[in-house]
């Protein structure tokens, strides 16, 4: 119950404090984007079981394997990409969390 509560927190949440520490002036608008990396999951559905509380994420899923991760770590260098890598990067760490949990 708890790894879930800290998950979606820190999927949902944390997003928002990042926007106003690192995107001040348009904070909500990084906010929302941030959120909207979260259709990155899609790639759960190719996966069978859908869902597996035990599963982690990273190196699993394409969209979570460490070559998609690269890609995200390079959309930093980009001021246009910026907010979505930011976004992408930590939905990664809080996934590798769960790998750890």
């Amino acid at each position: 119950m708890l790894q879930t509560i800290v998950h979606y927190s820190l999927h949902f949440l944390a997003p928002g404090l990042l926007a106003l520490l690192f995107f001040k002036d348009q904070w909500k608008h990084a906010w929302i984007i941030m959120l909207a990396t979260m259709i990155v999951d899609l790639d759960h559905l190719w996966a069978t079981p859908i869902f597996d509380p035990d599963r982690c994420s990273i190196g699993f899923h394409f969209l979570h394997s460490y070559w998609a991760i690269s890609i995200y770590v390079l959309l930093l260098f980009f001021k246009k990409s910026r907010i979505v890598a930011v976004g992408l990067l930590f939905h990664m760490i809080t996934d590798y969390l769960d790998c750890w949990w």
